[in-house]
């Protein structure tokens, strides 16, 4: 790979600056119209404070990295290269005439923006399965080569990757031609992308790909590693059905010429979707013989295709314009969500409601990952809101006039003007929803997307017999942290014995109360059916409700019109009746986790009849066995019979001669696939009077395990033995130790003692026959460290460190980590912490580093309030130069990094750090000391290239600039000059 190359022409007026995103590449040459142009390079996100004392202050920290990533900020202008335009060429730009900059750089060892993976084994690259493709979170193409990176800054592209002849390289846009050298050892791809697109969906992979052209729809090809193939044959196979649902439910073609999906080792995510291809895990792939990761996979093909659509052919205006995209995407993959923080706040930054969090949201490199997954969620619920509001139909006619714009400009070739209709605003995107409805949207978005929080609602109710009115009580909390006020309507539907009737009340400022009309009578001597919502009639046992009262249940906001919580009151029985009748997959839901706190009989039948019931959906029923596994240990002492769901299992699962062995595995019903698996592991959590695992159950999950036969299943059985080791780790209690004596094999709890067995057999057997993504190896080192936390076996993280080194698949490697960090906490041992943040620092993988902060700002050491003794100094020095230029290069591993500082010290100055030369003042106007406000320094932070004169009449390279500009003499501007992969190239604007 030599040669990248992109084409853009664009006229600015009174232009003698030209400012362009570029990270790590050493640039040699700038010409602008074959003319030699002087340059300077200056990134000041690679360090980002540089005179910042001992303070190690967050609050600092956070606006000065704000400010730096606002200073190369393309969409306000900014870049990292500065180039000035020679004074011959200002006339050709007061004459608006288009301006050519060439651009000769290399790429040296880049850490970031390029992810290459070279397996060491014996061979040939190609023969090794060695690849490289780009990643990064958001616009992360300045990385690996100069650009605009903006997704509004749109341009055709042309590009050149020059690979070995062993090598496929798979770019953006149609193949124009392939061409060899004379010795035939190296070959150029040549790829022509007419459509206007952003530098930030560029993309690129190449490696030694198997190819498969899609057998139904030939404009879309499929790429993986070697002896991949059958299962890429297998996973690709939906494909087709996809692209023919999106492109019915849009009435609108697939905007692009051709579609390529690449399946690679070592992803950044999951699926990372690009102009035209999509890059993928190759860990998505799997054979027909594997259930649970087809529905991951699916959905992640989907939301790849989804992207094409929305986020690469039509992209947004600005970082604000965010949201739209994401949940245009979210929409038409029909996924739900939950809500925690706000999207974006209007106003100033005094009434930003997102100014209490430790990092800024006016841009997505500042943003913690946390932040961002529950901004994709929200956006998703404010689109079923807006739905709600004008209907699918509506909504779908938007998405189609957004697209027809789109596709009508993007033909313009010779009209970039015309381009801006690619790009969605969010007062673009609300004047389509006005213009195709008629109706005015503006309220829901100032209440739901300008604001933050959720709505938080009490209800409970009584029944006036003598009026037949149902007389109902809503409270709001709107004082918590993450909640808001609601004033506004709000639907409740009340199931009477004479059907289902909706109401709509009113939410006022100070209404509390509301007196709904009931239409029944109390009831009735003579059997009648009950109709249902969905004009459903049944036959119901009435026995158990009020005799004075027609009222089966109520619910609040059925159809979730809100974002809101509800925690209503109403009698046990109610439950009951909403969890066997009601259709609606929610409130079975929601009735299952009320029933919690009514531990009787009548709901544990209830909760037996559930996963009795064959039509209930099969997650209703999944959490039906957990509910009811909570409900026997609270009823314990009064239980009759056998184990809760131990006869049940037995009946619809296990011989009927032999009651203690299991069927012969047939998974080919899904639903009861799920309820096999689930139903062992939610017994595992029963206990007897002494808070142990009954011995029977122990026994039962054994025999389970001893007897399971898949020898005449079409379906791999991976997934539930792997629940099956879930199920002996959750049958583990607490060790009683006797006079402090230390755990041996020889004194072990003969139960643990079984299972350790088991464990060890299972581990054994892995190596012998790996199972699909080592299922079985994750929930072994799960099961380790919960007897190990049990006190049953040594807690040692050994074993998990040895897990978790490079080398091992990423599952593995997660679930020992998450191990290491829980010990790390627990035993409060400051060597396992050193050894994970060197691995943060120098594991090759992006993925793994990114998941170790993620856990350690998850289930940290120490807490900002608490006193511990690995808080000490050389710890916070360690973590600050880990965010302040050891994450320079992954914006992602740096929001990271962040979070954990955060979560340790908090925002101020960490408390383990002594204080400073006369950090102390005494006030006498107060009679109080103060830190002394002149050794903190203020959050001030200017880094603009127009406020400062350098001296641009000769070319500066990066180094230089950064020695006179900045007076750094320690700073890198570009890796490493010693070249393991190289790259050169160039790029015309």
């Amino acid at each position: 790979m030599n040669r990248k190359k992109g084409d853009k022409g664009f006229e600015i007026a009174n232009l003698n600056r030209i400012k362009l995103n570029s990270k790590q590449c050493r640039i040699y040459r700038v010409r602008v119209n074959d003319l030699e142009a002087a340059f300077i390079y200056n990134d000041p996100t690679l360090e980002v404070c540089h005179h910042e004392s001992k303070q190690r202050n967050l609050n600092y920290f956070s606006n000065a990295y704000a400010a730096a990533v606002s200073a190369v900020d393309p969409d306000a202008g900014n870049g990292e290269l500065c180039i000035k335009v020679p004074s011959e060429l200002w006339k050709h730009v007061d004459e608006l005439k288009v301006l050519k900059v060439h651009i000769n750089f290399s790429l040296d060892q880049p850490k970031g923006g390029l992810h290459f993976v070279v397996p060491n084994v014996e061979g040939s690259m190609a023969e090794r399965g060695a690849h490289v493709f780009s990643c990064g979170y958001q616009n992360s193409t300045r990385f690996w080569f100069p650009c605009v990176d903006s997704y509004s800054e749109l341009c055709t592209w042309k590009l050149e990757y020059t690979v070995d002849a062993a090598m496929v390289a798979v770019s953006n846009g149609d193949l124009v031609e392939t061409i060899y050298t004379h010795d035939m050892r190296k070959k150029t791809f040549h790829y022509m992308l007419t459509i206007p697109t952003a530098a930030s969906n560029i993309s690129l992979a190449i490696g030694p790909f198997e190819i498969l052209v899609d057998p139904y729809m030939h404009e879309v090809t499929h790429f993986c590693l070697p002896q991949l193939l059958p299962l890429l044959k297998h996973t690709t196979s939906y494909l087709h059905e996809v692209f023919e649902f999106y492109e019915e439910i849009l009435t609108c073609r697939y905007p692009y010429s051709c579609f390529k999906t690449v399946f690679i080792d070592e992803a950044y995510v999951e699926v990372a979707a690009y102009a035209s291809m999509s890059i993928f895990s190759t860990n998505l792939l799997h054979s027909a013989m594997i259930i649970d990761e087809t529905p991951l996979t699916r959905r992640c093909l989907a939301q790849s295709l989804a992207q094409q659509f929305f986020g690469c052919f039509i992209s947004r205006m600005s970082w604000s314009d965010e949201w739209e995209l994401d949940q245009i995407v979210a929409y038409e993959l029909k996924t739900g969500g939950v809500l925690l923080h706000p999207i974006f706040g209007g106003g100033k930054e005094k009434d930003n409601p997102a100014s209490h969090l430790h990092f800024s949201i006016k841009h997505p490199h500042t943003l913690s990952w946390e932040y961002y997954t529950m901004f994709q969620c929200k956006a998703h619920l404010v689109m079923r809101l807006i739905e709600n509001r004008i209907s699918m139909e509506f909504m779908l006619q938007v998405f189609n006039k957004l697209l027809s714009l789109a596709s009508t400009a993007s033909s313009q070739k010779f009209q970039s003007h015309m381009w801006s209709q690619m790009l969605v605003s969010t007062s673009g995107f609300l004047k389509s929803i006005s213009n195709v409805s008629g109706k005015d949207i503006q309220p829901l978005i100032k209440q739901w997307v300008d604001q933050s929080g959720v709505v938080k609602f009490y209800g409970s109710f009584a029944f006036n017999r003598k009026r037949n009115v149902l007389e109902l009580e809503i409270k709001q909390d709107y004082t918590s942290p993450g909640t808001q006020k609601y004033v506004g309507p709000l639907k409740v539907t009340v199931q009477e014995l004479d059907g289902s009737f909706n109401h709509t009340l009113q939410i006022e400022e100070n209404s509390l109360k509301h007196d709904i009309p009931c239409h029944s009578k109390s009831r009735r001597n003579k059997k009648k059916k009950i109709p249902l919502m969905n004009g459903e009639e049944v036959d119901m046992d009435l026995s158990a409700m009020d005799a004075d009262s027609p009222l089966l249940w109520i619910r609040i906001d059925p159809d979730m019109s809100v974002l809101r919580k509800v925690e209503f009151e109403q009698s046990d029985f109610m439950w009951q009746y909403q969890l066997r009748y009601e259709r609606d997959v929610v409130a079975q839901e929601e009735s299952i986790l009320a029933l919690e706190k009514f531990p009787t009989p009548a709901s544990r039948l209830a909760l037996t009849d559930i996963l009795e019931q064959e039509q209930c959906f099969y997650r209703v029923r999944m959490l039906a066995c957990f509910c009811l596994a909570k409900i026997a240990n609270s009823m314990v002492s009064t239980w009759t019979g056998p184990p809760a769901m131990k006869s049940l299992f037995t009946r619809m699962f296990c011989c009927k001669t032999c009651p203690n062995i299991v069927k012969t595995n047939n998974f080919m019903s899904f639903q009861s696939y799920f309820l096999q698996k689930t139903m062992p592991v939610a017994m595992a959590l029963l206990r007897d009077v002494h808070n142990l695992c009954p011995k029977e159950v122990l026994t039962f999950i054994l025999d389970l395990i001893k007897y399971n036969d898949n020898r005449k299943n079409k379906f791999s059985d991976n997934y539930y033995r792997a629940e099956m080791i879930d199920a002996l780790a959750n049958s583990v209690t607490p060790a009683v130790s006797v006079n402090n004596e230390v755990r041996t094999l020889d004194n072990l709890n003969p139960d643990v003692r079984l299972i350790l067995e088991e464990i060890t057999r299972f581990l054994n057997m892995e190596k012998l026959l790996p199972s699909y993504r080592h299922t079985i190896t994750v929930s072994c080192l799960r099961a380790i460290r919960v007897l190990q936390k049990n006190g049953h076996v040594p807690s040692d993280p050994a074993l998990f460190k040895s897990y978790a080194e490079y080398g091992h698949f990423v599952d593995i490697r997660i679930a020992a980590l998450e191990a290491v960090v829980d010990y790390t906490k627990v035993d409060r041992s400051y060597e396992e912490l050193q050894w994970l943040l060197t691995m943060i620092q120098n594991d090759p993988v992006p993925y793994v580093r990114h998941k170790i902060l993620n856990m350690l700002t998850r289930n940290p050491p120490f807490t900002k309030n608490m006193d511990s003794p690995l808080c000490n100094e050389a710890l916070v020095d360690q973590l600050w130069k880990l965010m302040n230029s050891g994450t320079s290069h992954d914006w992602r591993l740096r929001c990271g990094a962040v979070d954990l500082y955060f979560t340790l010290f908090g925002l101020s100055r960490p408390s383990c750090l002594p204080l400073p030369e006369l950090g102390l003042v005494l006030n006498l106007k107060e009679k109080k000391a103060v830190l002394n406000p002149t050794i903190i320094p203020e959050a001030v932070f200017s880094n603009s290239q127009e406020e400062e004169e350098v001296d641009m009449d000769t070319v500066h390279d990066s180094q230089a600039f950064i020695y006179h500009h900045l007076n750094m003499l320690e700073r890198p501007s570009t890796p490493g000059t010693m070249s393991v992969h190289h790259a050169k190239g160039w790029c015309v604007i």
